[in-house]
């Protein structure tokens, strides 16, 4: 049939050649020259096609085993999209069913978004109170076993669909961690409900947490600073927290930048014809009426994430703290294939509103704040009024000035010295300690600084008033 097909398309093609042509002048020779190279690259396209329709048939007739047709074709189309780069690839129809499903943002698996780097799979970001964050998986991690089965020469897609299952029902990761033995992690399988935006208030400025962009991202961003101005009238400003996203659609980025900007540009995408630039613009609305930003990123921060962060950097709306960004600069196209499954292919690049990509670089932040853990110190200092014999005031006696109250840093039930996540496979002995962000936002050290940057630049805002 594909060899039957190759000879129909030659045959095509030299009938539409002919139609075109025209009877040369003897005064004027015809430019064959010029089409021989074109004509040459044609035929170069159709032999190349024979040889797979005969690999195809040698596979039929005589591989070992009986093979499915099917299955044989849907191999060879994703391989030869997993061969372009670790984005594309072709989904069935059952895959691509999943895909959306996912986009409406609930599905069943361990929670982490992945990649192929060197033929292992690469942890990208675990998302939030899933099995894999739970487990204290992170961003940068190889998984190179799953349930004692190498992933070496297995397909993205076959990877996710043996890291997905029943509920309840558990898988073993083998993980490789830089500078450290590769060790394993049990994990329990569990629906993933993505909760888009969670959000609180942080002595006075506003926490918004966007865990991943979905189909609703942008309405649970507006809705979140709805609440956020409602109920504190007073807030000085915002922490946009994007660590860890793994990002997702390209049109709720743009409408999340859009949210903290009134005008400029937020994005460019340039697919292979330099002339073809499409450029997203933000409209007039800051739904935070200018309050000071500060934007959160790691290295699990990426795409959409970066999107965001890059428009908001450039645009001089906010200031980025955390580390560096994951550093995926290019855009996918889900093209449907009808009555089949659909076919994911990078089709551009996405630049930020200064012209730069961030392709394979990623985004650095303003100010670089590592991951620590926040400790009060017991220490004690002398003052002034400690002395013997101090001079009052006048307004408040010596003896009954104090310090202002100091909030503790850590949780008041956890023990400072074990602030390592649990393990769940019942076999620690020499496995690393991963270190997870804490439960509440306001002991987080890195979102603690945030909110210090936010009240800074409120003061200063005021003051230039």
């Amino acid at each position: 049939m594909i060899r039957t097909l190759s000879a129909l398309l030659t045959v095509s093609l030299c009938f539409s050649g002919g139609a075109y042509a025209q009877e040369p002048n003897p005064k004027q020779p015809a430019p064959i020259t010029q089409a021989a190279p074109e004509a040459n690259k044609n035929d170069s396209f159709y032999e190349q096609l024979n040889v797979f329709g005969e690999v195809l048939e040698r596979i039929r007739t005589d591989y070992v085993k009986e093979t499915e047709e099917k299955d044989l074709i849907e191999a060879a189309i994703n391989g030869m999209l997993t061969s372009l780069d670790p984005h594309s690839a072709y989904h069935s129809a059952e895959d691509f069913k999943n895909m959306q499903v996912e986009l409406r943002g609930e599905f069943g698996g361990l929670g982490i978004e992945v990649t192929m780097e060197n033929s292992l799979i690469k942890v990208m970001s675990p998302i939030d109170d899933t099995p894999a964050s739970r487990a204290g998986l992170l961003s940068g991690d190889f998984i190179t076993h799953i349930d004692d089965k190498p992933v070496v020469g297995m397909a993205l897609d076959d990877a996710v669909k043996k890291m997905r299952g029943p509920v309840n029902t558990k898988v073993t990761l083998t993980i490789r961690r830089a500078d450290q033995a590769p060790f394993d992690v049990t994990l329990t399988r569990d629906i993933i409900e993505i909760q888009s935006v969670k959000s609180e208030v942080i002595d006075q400025v506003g926490y918004v947490r966007v865990r991943r962009f979905n189909e609703n991202t942008f309405t649970a961003l507006k809705s979140a600073l709805e609440t956020i101005e409602k109920k504190t009238p007073s807030v000085l400003g915002y922490i946009l927290d994007l660590r860890n996203n793994p990002g997702g659609p390209l049109d709720q980025a743009v409408s999340v930048s859009d949210a903290f900007l009134d005008e400029g540009e937020i994005v460019s995408t340039r697919g292979r014809d330099p002339k073809e630039i499409q450029r997203f613009f933000a409209k007039k609305g800051d739904l935070t009426n200018g309050k000071p930003v500060v934007v959160l990123i790691n290295e699990g921060s990426a795409s959409a994430s970066e999107i965001v962060a890059g428009a908001l950097k450039d645009q001089g709306r906010a200031i980025l703290i955390g580390e560096k960004s994951f550093g995926k600069g290019s855009v996918q196209s889900i093209i449907a294939m009808p009555g089949h499954g659909a076919i994911r292919l990078t089709t551009a690049l996405y630049y930020t509103p200064s012209g730069v990509s961030i392709q394979a670089t990623g985004i650095t932040p303003d100010i670089i704040v590592p991951i620590a853990r926040l400790e009060t110190l017991d220490y004690k200092a002398n003052r002034e009024s400690d002395l013997i014999g101090a001079i009052t005031n006048g307004q408040t006696p010596a003896n009954d000035q104090e310090a202002p109250e100091t909030k503790d840093t850590l949780p008041k039930d956890t023990p400072k010295e074990d602030q390592s996540p649990k393990k769940d496979n019942g076999n620690d002995k020499g496995k690393p300690d991963a270190f997870t962000a804490p439960e509440k936002p306001a002991d987080d050290y890195q979102v603690s600084r945030g909110v210090d940057l936010v009240k800074a630049l409120a003061l200063y805002n005021r003051q230039k008033k």
